[in-house]
């Protein structure tokens, strides 16, 4: 499949086996527990289908005038991918592998602001490859000190800042979730996280929120079995 944008031919190719990728280390400490605390959520509220895919720091390729690009957003998720799992293990490339991915997104960690580059000579800059290229439907900036949370949403070929509801989240419809910021801890970090919510508002848990639901239920039930005269069983 070819498709053209600005002066660029675009195929979807699979990365050759003897591509060597960059092994850069994660540019911050905060970025494997923000993404791996996205992830677990929807895994744990069954959003996850056995064919999608959540990816984090991971090649998503396309090819540029016969050249390769490869960019690996912080956090991404396709809904759907047509080929094993081994056969992404290490990289994807939409069209040809499975479907263009619903949402990715960046953690900002350096004053160089590569997440806006909207470099179109090769190699193409973020924001351009993101819009332009892979045409994402929804590209997320967020900055985990501040908190501070930009969602754009691809209208008429073009990135377009979205304004949030009035609990400051913003619906992302392809998943049928609210996506927004939430204060508190987790993995001993305190400060602020991206969280999900359902139509109903409901905040997707994660697996120690589960976990004290259960306990308070457990003490709630034997505070109840005790005020009717009945000793709970440990």
């Amino acid at each position: 499949m070819t498709t053209l944008t600005q002066d660029y031919q675009i195929t979807w190719e699979k990365l050759p086996d003897d591509y060597k990728l960059p092994d850069d280390p994660v540019d911050n400490i905060n970025q494997p527990a923000l993404a791996a605390a996205l992830t677990e959520s929807l895994q744990l509220a069954g959003k996850i289908s056995t064919n999608a895919l959540t990816t984090t720091n991971y090649g998503i390729c396309a090819t540029l005038n016969n050249k390769m690009v490869i960019k690996a957003p912080d956090w991404a998720f396709i809904a759907k991918i047509n080929v094993s799992r081994e056969e992404v293990a290490r990289s994807y490339t939409p069209q040809l592998q499975g479907e263009i991915p619903v949402i990715v997104m960046e953690f900002v960690s350096d004053t160089q602001q590569t997440e806006y580059s909207i470099k179109a000579t090769y190699p193409p800059g973020k924001w351009f490859f993101y819009e332009r290229i892979l045409k994402v439907p929804n590209y997320i900036i967020f900055e985990p000190d501040s908190g501070s949370f930009e969602m754009y949403h691809l209208q008429n070929e073009q990135y377009i800042l979205q304004e949030p509801d009035e609990n400051q989240r913003y619906w992302i419809a392809e998943m049928n979730l609210y996506l927004g910021v939430w204060q508190g801890t987790r993995e001993n970090r305190v400060g602020k996280w991206l969280r999900w919510w359902d139509e109903q508002g409901n905040l997707l848990p994660w697996g120690t929120e589960l976990a004290e639901q259960e306990r308070q239920r457990a003490e709630r039930l034997a505070a109840q079995l005790r005020a009717a005269g009945i000793e709970p069983e440990n």
